[in-house]
């Protein structure tokens, strides 16, 4: 296993060596979310009986900024190697693709929670916020980061170029986590919307990691759960195959 925690380690360190760009921006960004929302609608937007709009809006913004560098990472990792060519050396070693997409996959995950522990910890200091159930929290945290560390790989082998990326993050991962109901429950919106909703698995991410907290969420956090294993196990059995052949990276 030396192979698989080198390349681990080196996939740490590569955004721990930028963290104020990798970990320190998504946090600002995101409580400047909450600082704009809670300021703009604590007052005209109630969700949860006893619970104020800035303390729900708290947990669907954790989810949603582990989320999005979830991916980054794997993706903009994988692009990096494309463009500059070093990736070479990764297929020279003596690395199964197991071992690739788990380093790959554990490092997305481990920076998803970093960020989503730092928002969580400031946004508790100045907000209180309840915890039902902790268990609930981290198996939802887990799937979802592990989830979008899968898709940052496909979508990182995909891309030829940065803007690739670029178009794959604004029109697709960034549509989707926010129309997940992180702003909102789906409960409000109109039946159309709403079962539009229900095809989002982003949707499921972030009502399970609400429950934990409220103990309250739109569908059951089973039947969330469920329907994210199904997808992360999909999306890596993908993700593999893709590894596996080598596609666009043995050339």
């Amino acid at each position: 296993m030396n192979g698989f925690l080198t390349l681990f380690y080196k996939e740490l360190l590569r955004f721990w060596k930028v963290g104020f760009q990798t970990l320190f921006a998504p946090m600002l960004s995101t409580l400047l979310y909450l600082l704009i929302f809670s300021h703009v609608l604590e007052e005209r937007t109630q969700i949860y009986p006893s619970v104020t709009y800035t303390v729900f809006l708290i947990p669907g913004l954790v989810m949603m900024a582990m989320l999005q560098n979830a991916f980054a990472n794997s993706s903009s990792s994988l692009i990096q190697s494309t463009v500059s060519g070093n990736h070479i050396f990764m297929l020279l070693s003596p690395l199964s693709y197991q071992e690739i997409f788990t380093a790959y996959v554990l490092a997305s995950v481990v920076r998803g929670l970093i960020v989503g522990l730092g928002i969580y910890v400031v946004a508790v200091g100045f907000f209180e916020l309840p915890l039902y159930s902790f268990a609930w929290i981290i198996a939802f945290a887990l799937i979802g980061t592990a989830l979008l560390g899968a898709l940052g790989i496909i979508a990182g082998i995909w891309a030829e170029k940065f803007e690739h990326l670029a178009a794959l993050q604004n029109f697709a991962i960034l549509p989707l986590t926010f129309l997940s109901g992180v702003f909102y429950t789906i409960s409000s919106l109109p039946s159309f919307w709403r079962g539009l909703s229900y095809l989002n698995p982003f949707f499921y991410m972030v009502d399970g990691f609400r429950y934990g907290f409220f103990r309250s969420s739109d569908v059951s956090p089973y039947l969330s759960l469920g329907i994210l294993i199904v997808c992360f196990l999909a999306v890596s059995w993908w993700t593999l195959r893709m590894l596996k052949a080598g596609y666009k990276i043995r050339k």
